[in-house]
């Protein structure tokens, strides 16, 4: 093997994608972003996290304690939507104005323990090579979930807190290990390993000072104040039962390796709140075929191309049926992977 050759073997390759046809008029619409759409999604997420909080720390004095508990575990079901949160604001397509995005990225990366310079960067190549190893590592199939995963996971995710504490902690300390960090953050690449590096160590430095703030809080102010940290630092990981079965539809038991959208994305319909929450990722296909398209116009770029999409599952339970039915089969057929049904050309 050359030395040309041996370079252009670690060199990705391309991916020619196929998108359904847009009108450019209409494409160029769906690109505009909007401040006051921003705002909305916003500002209205993270005014939702603040009432239920705010509800669950006045309940600690005011109301019975299986109130409070309730209302923790409310709050952690909507607090858990951090990393969408993070993923489209990573995309800079929320708001007009960049430096907003950028702010509010930083903020639900703290709130949710997530290392996103570490996350945009691997985003990136997730969408050029949407499930083609090596090329994409993000997203590996056959992913295998069961519903003992559920259960771990979907009410107190104690893994998670060992998880997120442990990598922030080896991040901090520069230490890149496993093929998809080395490949994104190559050993010696300083300047590229430098922002993961100081984010870790405040989201480490940060959530020690709530917890630590919270305690002398409560020694000289009020005991109530130890609730603090159960809702900023450890409530992404109260809760998960939405987010979990939400989340873990988007690519499970679909195709890897080629070069359709539709046949390695999942779309499905949510009710209008719980979609909100989910930062309108349920329509996952058309966010990977048209990236740039804000998340609060993907219902709409949906209505325009679904005669070309394969048929939508409506609701989680129907989307879940339908991935228990591959995962079923591929207990007997490791091998297998769901084709789903395009429309036929002639019908188009």
């Amino acid at each position: 093997m050359t030395q040309e050759q041996a370079v252009d073997e670690k060199r990705p390759r391309a991916v020619t994608w196929y998108r359904t046809p847009l009108d450019p008029k209409v494409l160029m619409g769906l690109h505009e972003r909007s401040d006051l759409l921003g705002w909305l999604q916003t500002l209205g997420y993270l005014g939702l996290l603040v009432l239920t909080g705010s509800l669950a720390f006045y309940s600690t004095t005011h109301w019975p304690w299986w109130v409070t508990v309730l209302l923790v575990f409310l709050h952690g079901t909507c607090f858990t939507f951090q990393i969408n949160a993070v993923h489209e604001l990573g995309h800079g397509t929320v708001f007009k104005t960049k430096w907003l995005n950028g702010l509010f990225e930083h903020v639900f990366a703290f709130l949710g323990w997530i290392n996103h310079r570490m996350f945009d960067t691997s985003h990136v190549r997730h969408h050029q090579f949407t499930l083609h190893p090596p090329d994409d590592l993000e997203v590996v199939l056959p992913i295998k979930l069961v519903l003992k995963n559920f259960f771990q996971q979907g009410f107190v995710h104690l893994m998670g807190i060992k998880w997120a504490s442990t990598t922030n902690f080896r991040i901090a300390r520069g230490k890149f290990c496993g093929d998809w960090e080395l490949k994104l953050f190559p050993e010696g690449d300083t300047a590229k390993r430098r922002p993961p590096v100081n984010w870790s160590r405040t989201v480490l430095i940060g959530h020690a000072l709530i917890i630590v703030g919270s305690v002398l809080a409560a020694v000289f102010i009020h005991p109530r104040w130890l609730m603090l940290p159960l809702l900023t630092t450890f409530a992404v990981f109260c809760g998960n039962w939405l987010f979990f079965s939400c989340n873990n539809t988007q690519h499970i038991g679909l195709q890897d390796n080629v070069p359709d959208f539709r046949l390695c994305c999942r779309t499905f319909t949510l009710n209008p709140f719980v979609q909100f929450l989910y930062w309108h990722m349920n329509y996952h296909t058309e966010h990977h075929m048209y990236a740039a398209v804000p998340c609060y116009k993907l219902g709409k770029l949906h209505r325009l191309i679904k005669y070309d999409l394969p048929s939508c599952p409506r609701g989680i339970i129907a989307t879940w049926r339908e991935i228990a039915a591959i995962q079923k089969i591929q207990e007997t057929n490791p091998k297998y992977q769901h084709a789903a049904a395009l429309p036929s050309p002639a019908n188009l």
